[in-house]
């Protein structure tokens, strides 16, 4: 079934510092997720379980990488009206600027989303983690008579100070709205919610950026250039002017913004019962499908680690770590606190031969290493003896080679790192 009253927009965001070097060869949406999804993989499968099959994803920053994977994941029936395009940011005679804000990407795109028949157009991020029913939400939209939804995360007062939070009425509609207030700000800003939610002392609610708006009332709000974000000035100015409802979600939900919260939303999905449940039968996430032989692992003590297939693991140990597609790792070696993201390809015996030759690391880790608390991206080459050791003791710095972020140290995709270096 295709739900054909609703069209989703993914929005892919901008250049994604926050997230580099990741999204130094990649655009935000494309960034591996799991060892073996993609961050566009998460939106797009709330979208498809919620059968809503037709969505557009918004980029344009390195947006290759992003169409080459949807192009071979989101593989849809001729006969069918359901597609995943990406619009990359244009020029056109009306517009000759790249995206502004997220709402001026919707409104240079808009062109493209009116030659569909749509009631609702359903808005979403491309760098969040959640598993969530929109039929809930657009049920909600609809029987409210709402103007404009947006969902909303009960949230404890630490937390509500780093999001916009929208103050309710008794039916669940937004009376005013604030962004990050302070502590001693929040006193009067407290929202209806369950009872569960009240129980945890998350009486404030916070912003998701999930917004349902009717077809009409957003092309009329687009039609003004000047308004070219949705958080910052769409929706603070329609909350006296519209009826705009607050959907309250309770699930598990993260916003993958920076290089702290993406390791962290990575390690946690090893645990023995993660927030974000990748194994649950009805919300299995999307992704492209791999020809790859089993994980091969030899002598190795896991703990708490998740392992993608056609890995070639002889590691001493590898705990509370997240190893990607087509990893290799050497003998004696320790993997702990850590996400190694994988490979795209393996090396044939021609390769390896001469890379030794010329005393070059194969792609992967390599012999009696250590590493903790860091990232590694993709294709990297790690020699033998290597000690990365990330922590709060290290400075931010930015090398050819790495980079360290709030004690999180992330080895550069195709980054060659020689025997016996060491980072701690």
């Amino acid at each position: 079934m295709i739900n054909k009253k609703v069209l989703a927009i993914i929005l892919g965001g901008g250049q994604g510092t926050r997230l580099s070097p990741l999204t130094e060869s990649r655009s935000k949406p494309a960034v591996s997720i799991a060892g073996k999804y993609r961050l566009v993989d998460i939106p797009i499968t709330n979208c498809i379980h919620s059968d809503i099959k037709r969505m557009f994803v918004l980029t344009q920053f390195n947006s290759a990488s992003l169409n080459s994977h949807i192009k071979n994941t989101y593989i849809f029936s001729s006969f069918s009206d359901a597609f995943v395009d990406v619009l990359a940011a244009e020029q056109t005679p009306d517009n000759k600027t790249w995206f502004q804000g997220t709402a001026d990407a919707v409104r240079q795109s808009m062109h493209h989303f009116l030659n569909h028949d749509f009631d609702y157009a359903l808005i979403l991020s491309g760098d969040q983690l959640y598993q969530m029913d929109f039929n809930k939400m657009i049920d909600a939209h609809i029987e409210k008579e709402a103007d404009i939804s947006i969902a909303t995360l009960p949230v404890n007062p630490k937390d509500a100070t780093q999001f916009g939070i929208l103050k309710t009425n008794e039916d669940s509609f937004i009376s005013s709205f604030t962004e990050k207030p302070s502590l001693d700000k929040l006193p009067g800003w407290e929202s209806e919610v369950s009872e569960e939610m009240r129980n945890e002392n998350r009486h404030y609610l916070a912003s998701m950026g999930i917004y349902i708006f009717n077809r009409q009332l957003l092309v009329d709000i687009l039609s003004d250039p000047s308004r070219i974000d949705f958080g910052k000035e769409i929706i603070p100015e329609s909350i006296d002017n519209k009826k705009v409802l607050a959907y309250q979600y309770e699930g598990y939900w993260t916003d993958i913004g920076n290089i702290s919260s993406f390791f962290e939303a990575n390690i946690e999905l090893a645990n023995d019962i993660p927030k974000f449940d990748l194994f649950d039968n009805s919300k299995r996430i999307l992704t492209r499908p791999r020809i790859l032989p089993p994980t091969k692992i030899s002598g190795t003590c896991l703990d708490k680690s998740m392992i993608a297939e056609g890995c070639l693991i002889q590691a001493k140990e590898i705990k509370e770590s997240v190893i990607g597609i087509r990893s290799r790792i050497g003998k004696d070696t320790s993997i702990k606190n850590t996400y190694m993201i994988g490979s795209n390809r393996y090396q044939d015996i021609d390769e390896l031969n001469i890379d030794a030759s010329e005393s070059r690391p194969f792609i992967g880790v390599g012999e009696r290493c250590e590493i903790s608390n860091t990232i590694i991206d993709k294709n990297c080459r790690i020699g033998n003896d290597v000690i990365i050791a990330g922590g709060e003791h290290l400075e931010d710095r930015n090398e050819e080679e790495y980079v360290i972020k709030d004690g999180i140290i992330v080895i550069k995709k195709g980054a060659i790192i020689p025997n016996g270096f060491k980072i701690e």
